[in-house]
């Protein structure tokens, strides 16, 4: 998938004339290269633009007034090279809005010993003026990245590189709009949340439709633009017909072809970018959403099943942090379903009715049409896939009453043992860090749902970064992870985050 916007990352260096204009034509030279070094390097996801230098706390509150206001915009990065009295920052942090990077860093790699003066001293103190600033962002309760080491070391532009997308996570957020089809699951916990909370906290919009009012965008595809994505799908995907008609067969695929194409348009033009559909309420639709559903979130969308529209908006984020991402491995909506308890084997069967993205497959794809007993409609197209192995991350967002808590585990993705050949949906198998027991004790222990939004692409650290700007309390389950550490960790929470 593509963003819809060209984002930019606009570079701050914090200076002030206490030194001379000739300093400060070198700091001005000294961020001029470090810009262009950045974007050359090829490591960077977006452009990085240089500003003017900071010396006054006018132009400060201007340039950062003007970063609010350009939606081309998605965050600052912020050095100081020389001493900057951090009370000029004041005005301009209160109001500045989007993601925040301070880059502790320095001209110069090595003390230059054989020349080195008190003039070099004075432009080149970084280790001063970056300890003010932060010091200031910190008295500020500000929250922001932290990234140090030298400008041309590829550790710290990776890092700079993996801020940039969670910094798209968050100025996103802002504009993820879930439409839900029907209503929640009824009498599941983990699906429902406080959506006017959710708008406060994340700025997600999530407003519900009458089915039978999409049922009717569905209906109103012609005939022939239904053929041509059903032709579409039979030159990309493999058919199974497993003893059924041909024509009978392609007759239930084109139902997904005739959903596909009239969701999409339903959600193109009503602005939203997330969906979730209920298998209890589907209306004048003739089959449960199934292959239409891994399609478009293949294409970006963000999806929930049984109305769970966390999950929807995170799929959506989280897809949205590695869109462009080179040699990406997919994000998808998976749901835990069966444990493999064998010694030295353990993991967890992800799979769901029909709904898993494409984008985690490794191997064939192929299009099934087989029974489904919940729904109560026709025999639902789905596509078929095994997932990649490596490592991935599943999280789970869940409202506590009085706060929201993201959940991140750690995971290693495998193949099972044998094939499957009379289960009918795609799945994903993978063992939780540190190990099976310890991960799944800590997973309920938080309060984990059992819909997660996974993703091979975006990372544990990212996720946290995006919850601390959102504001809510991220707790992690990985490597490092015991269960008594892991008590204290909750507890902590319910006292800084809880109400």
């Amino acid at each position: 998938m593509k963003l819809s916007k060209n984002y930019k990352f606009w570079f701050c260096t914090g200076s002030q004339d206490l030194y001379g204009d000739e300093c400060l034509r070198n700091v001005a030279e000294h961020s001029r290269i470090i810009v262009d070094e950045l974007n050359k390097s090829g490591v960077l996801p977006f452009e990085v633009v240089l500003k003017p230098t900071l010396i006054t706390n006018e132009l400060i509150r201007k340039t950062f007034n003007e970063a609010n206001i350009d939606e081309d915009c998605a965050g600052v990065i912020v050095w100081c090279h020389t001493f900057s009295p951090a009370k000029s920052w004041i005005l301009g942090l209160q109001e500045y809005r989007k993601p925040l990077l301070h880059l502790h860093t320095q001209f110069n790699e090595e003390i230059p010993y054989d020349t080195i003066d008190m003039d070099f001293m004075n432009e080149n103190q970084s280790a001063h003026g970056d300890r003010e600033w932060g010091h200031m962002v910190t008295r500020m309760g500000i929250e922001r990245k932290v990234v140090v080491g030298h400008w041309t070391s590829q550790a710290v532009r990776e890092k700079i590189a993996s801020w940039m997308r969670t910094a798209i996570g968050i100025v996103e957020s802002s504009h993820v709009r879930v439409m839900r089809v029907a209503d929640n699951m009824r009498n599941v916990a983990v699906t429902e949340g406080d959506k006017v909370e959710a708008q406060l906290k994340f700025g997600w919009e999530v407003d519900a439709y009458p089915v039978n009012e999409i049922a009717e965008a569905v209906g109103a595809v012609s005939e022939s633009d239904t053929n041509a994505l059903v032709d579409e799908y039979y030159d990309k995907y493999e058919i199974l017909l497993e003893g059924r008609d041909a024509d009978e067969f392609k007759r239930h695929v084109a139902v997904q072809a005739q959903i596909e194409i009239g969701f999409e348009r339903f959600l193109e033009e009503k602005n939203y970018q997330a969906i979730v559909t209920h298998f209890g309420d589907l209306g004048a639709l003739k089959q449960l959403p199934g292959l239409a559903i891994q399609r478009l979130m293949e294409k970006g969308y963000g999806f929930g099943a049984e109305g769970d529209w966390k999950v929807a908006a995170m799929v959506r984020i989280m897809k949205l942090m590695s869109a462009g991402m080179k040699d990406a491995k997919g994000t998808s909506m998976l749901e835990d379903y069966t444990y493999n308890l064998v010694p030295g084997k353990e993991g967890i069967l992800q799979a769901h009715m029909l709904e898993i993205c494409p984008t985690i497959a490794e191997g064939p794809i192929s299009i099934k049409c087989q029974p489904l007993s919940m729904g109560d409609r026709e025999d639902p197209a789905r596509l078929v896939f095994t997932s990649k192995e490596g490592p991935g991350i599943a999280t789970s967002l869940i409202d506590l009453g009085d706060r929201f808590r993201l959940i991140i585990n750690s995971v290693d993705c495998k193949k099972v043992e044998k094939a499957m050949p009379k289960l009918p949906v795609a799945t994903a198998f993978w063992t939780p860090q540190p190990d099976f027991a310890t991960g799944c004790e800590a997973w309920i222990l938080a309060g984990g749902a059992h819909h997660t939004a996974f993703s091979y692409d975006v990372t544990a650290e990212q996720m946290g970064d995006w919850a601390a700007a959102m504001g809510i309390e991220a707790v992690y389950i990985d490597n490092n992870t015991n269960i008594r550490d892991f008590k204290k960790d909750l507890m902590l929470g319910n006292v800084v985050f809880g109400k």
